[in-house]
């Protein structure tokens, strides 16, 4: 995700080289608190600013505000090199200049202020290439075909910004400004218009370090899934010619179950995508997995342990019993940490509310309150919170993995739900929930 803010509705360069000497002049301040709230307050009126088109951006929530902000100010004081007070003397225009560049999503100011300059000039195109975005963004098909028709070249054109992404990358949802991560219901034909337009299938964006095409940003990527479209777009890639794995050596279907999304690296599978003991672990293909042990037990075929506690976090998230009552018979430990965020199966079968899983964990597990690092929750605290953000055909199970956790002697801390705006509605929900608070008490739902 490149998290870029969004250009207002008519860019003005002296503006923002305006601006620019004010950041310097916040960073040459006595006071070490004048840059960070001088960023901080820029940062948030960049925010609020109106788009040209709603309909071509993902808004932001009330609750990714104050992060991005944060994060921002984290972010542009590196870039300027505003760690002490000794490198607040030394800021210079250029680096003033530089970190505004970047928060845009610029690689530098020079390709900045072409970009600005460019978007001034109706039929530039750099001013074409981002009206073809916003046609993409917001399912705007004929706009996007009168703008194919009238300038060819935008078929096979590339963003001026870092990630250099093609317009077809941008149906994707993923790589790009965040802003624009979004996928329209027809996003499918879209892709069809472009590709019949000439847009390379295997073109690649430099987004998240390289090597990055449509297929593999799509079949990673949270908005096509939720949409509803992910699996006929990337039918519809894979049969206009798209490579299936990274030309970086890298995995497709490991890829996608690294980033939650369990139903394409399924589809990957079927459709030839390569498979280690991780990716068949998560897949739930269990004769593959199988074949990656030995009569005795132990890893063989280039399969690492590595590779088993990954497959084994995938099968918990992803309910695939069978793989992990395998894998638990030959030597995973039930209640392992299985990364450095620290979190273990118990936590990701929780979250998916798999309840068998949860059952043959807890019948194994010695620790049912061990704290994950990157969220500081138990697997209780993560069903809770998977919970108050379900549809109805999970609840039930919600319940169940709730009070079998309770009654194997989880609890959830009160200041939990008391961080965090994204507990707090978590917390309220359960207060007007009878079934879920029963389940809090260890009480099974009734069947």
């Amino acid at each position: 995700m490149l998290d870029a803010l969004p250009l207002p509705p008519y860019p003005n360069l002296e503006q923002y080289k305006k601006q620019a000497k004010e950041l310097l002049r916040a960073c040459k301040a006595d006071d070490p608190k004048t840059l960070p709230e001088w960023i901080a307050q820029w940062l948030q009126g960049q925010l609020k600013i109106d788009p040209v088109d709603a309909s071509a951006r993902r808004p932001y929530t009330a609750g990714e505000i104050a992060p991005r902000v944060r994060m921002g100010v984290e972010r542009m004081m590196k870039h300027l090199g505003a760690t002490d007070a000794a490198s607040r003397r030394d800021c210079t225009l250029t680096r003033a200049q530089f970190a505004l560049a970047r928060e845009f999503g610029f690689a530098s100011w020079p390709q900045f202020a072409r970009h600005v300059e460019d978007l001034a000039r109706a039929h530039s195109p750099i001013s074409a290439f981002e009206s073809a975005v916003d046609a993409i963004v917001s399912g705007d098909l004929a706009r996007l075909e009168k703008l194919l028709r009238e300038q060819p070249a935008l078929a096979t054109a590339r963003s001026t910004r870092e990630h250099e992404a093609t317009l077809l990358h941008y149906t994707s949802a993923n790589g790009v400004e965040n802003y624009r991560q979004k996928t329209p219901p027809n996003i499918v034909e879209i892709t069809k218009l472009l590709l019949r337009a000439g847009a390379d299938v295997n073109a690649e964006s430099i987004a998240y370090g390289g090597r990055s095409n449509t297929l593999g940003l799509t079949a990673t990527s949270y908005h096509p899934e939720a949409a509803g479209v992910q699996l006929k777009l990337l039918d519809l890639l894979i049969r206009s010619g798209s490579a299936i794995e990274s030309s970086d050596g890298g995995s497709a279907v490991n890829a996608c179950l690294r980033n939650g999304r369990g139903q394409a690296a399924e589809f990957l599978a079927t459709r030839g995508a390569r498979l280690d003991l991780e990716g068949a672990s998560g897949v739930g293909c269990l004769d593959l997995v199988k074949s990656f042990f030995d009569d005795a037990g132990q890893l063989t075929s280039g399969a690492t342990q590595r590779q088993m506690t990954a497959g084994f976090a995938w099968a918990c998230e992803f309910g695939r019993t069978e793989v992990v009552t395998f894998l638990l018979q030959n030597g995973m430990k039930a209640d392992a940490t299985l990364t450095q965020r620290g979190e273990t199966g118990l936590h990701w079968a929780a979250l998916g509310a798999h309840v068998a899983i949860v059952e043959l964990l807890l019948k194994r597990a010695t620790r049912v309150n061990m704290k994950d690092q990157a969220h500081q929750s138990t697997p209780l605290e993560w069903a809770i919170f998977a919970w108050s953000n379900s549809d109805e055909s999970k609840r039930f199970d919600y319940y169940k993995v709730v009070a079998m956790l309770v009654r194997a002697g989880a609890a959830p801390e009160p200041r939990w739900f008391e961080t965090g705006a994204t507990r707090q509605p978590a917390a309220k929900k359960i207060q007007s929930d009878a079934i879920m608070l029963a389940a809090l008490r260890g009480e099974l739902p009734p069947a």
